[in-house]
């Protein structure tokens, strides 16, 4: 069987048709190669994304503590499927689907997510700002590739929307009203997470602008194909911005898990199995090296 990094480079590139004569017998090998790889994907799923809780994020001593809290909702509570600080997202060679975790209460830590349990899949996780001219080249450059990645069950991302930059939306506070309308999203419509963040990105305002209105922010994300009913409230009420200043100062100050270095001091901050990306961000072979070089690092056999 074919390892991670090979599959990722088949889908990246794709693989050259082979000679009619041998057409058969490799229609065979390749049924074969797909029936191992989707027992596999399956033990991956019913482990990631069963069972409420998703990836076997938390310990269940703090699962338990986490769901009591949730149901008393104290002020300043965070988003569900967020009590990593962030959402983690996966697919299964169709679509793609949040990892589910309860709410992160006030003032708790966030519960770090568990690679360990994601098995040959990469882990890309990502910090941005929705008003970072640098986060916007950087998804506009390689956030298809991610999202390939992703659904073909090759690779997750966990995504951490932070805000740095409201000092630059002349008192509208931009970067906190986007990040926390993304919050709105994870916790009602956590499977559109993805699309969401993508159309924050195409639309991005300029630095140094009001940037989108409350009610245009509601817009984008119909237009992205949510249509829950409580995410505009939950825009409009800024549910979620608590959270959002609490976050992005644990991200500032760090630790970061799961990370080689301490703490965001710039954004994007890209972790890709926890090792920083300082390559170009506007260079999708130069990404996609990369990743391909941590996936090759944590191959354990290539049966």
């Amino acid at each position: 069987m074919k390892t991670v990094t090979e599959r990722m480079m088949s889908n990246a590139s794709g693989q050259p048709r082979p000679p009619r004569k041998d057409r058969r017998d490799q229609a065979r090998d390749n049924a074969k190669l797909m029936r191992d790889e989707e027992r596999k994907r399956a033990r991956h799923r019913r482990m990631l994304w069963r069972g409420g809780i998703g990836l076997t994020l938390l310990a269940a001593a703090t699962v338990v503590a986490l769901v009591i809290v949730n149901h008393m909702a104290p002020s300043g509570t965070g988003p569900r499927n967020m009590a990593s600080d962030g959402i983690l997202i996966g697919g299964d060679g169709t679509t793609v689907s949040a990892a589910t975790t309860p709410a992160l209460a006030a003032g708790a830590k966030p519960a770090s997510t568990d690679q360990s349990r994601l098995g040959d899949m990469v882990n890309i996780a990502i910090y941005a700002d929705y008003k970072c001219g640098l986060c916007g080249q950087f998804e506009a450059t390689n956030g298809a590739q991610i999202e390939s990645w992703v659904t073909a069950g090759n690779a997750t991302v966990e995504l951490h929307p932070i805000s740095i930059l409201d000092a630059s939306s002349l008192g509208t506070n931009y970067s906190t009203r986007a990040a926390n309308a993304a919050a709105c999203v994870a916790n009602y419509a956590p499977d559109s997470f993805l699309a969401v963040n993508a159309a924050l990105f195409a639309n991005q305002p300029a630095e140094n602008s009001s940037g989108l209105t409350d009610a245009e922010l509601q817009s984008l994300i119909v237009n992205a194909g949510v249509t829950n009913v409580s995410i505009p409230a939950c825009i409009t009420n800024a549910t979620f911005v608590p959270w959002v200043g609490a976050a992005s100062d644990r991200a500032l100050k760090g630790p970061l898990p799961n990370a080689d270095i301490r703490k965001v001091t710039g954004t994007p901050t890209v972790l890709v199995n926890g090792v920083s990306y300082t390559g170009s961000l506007r260079d999708a072979t130069a990404f996609e090296a990369f990743v391909l070089k941590q996936a090759g690092a944590t191959d354990t056999s290539g049966d």
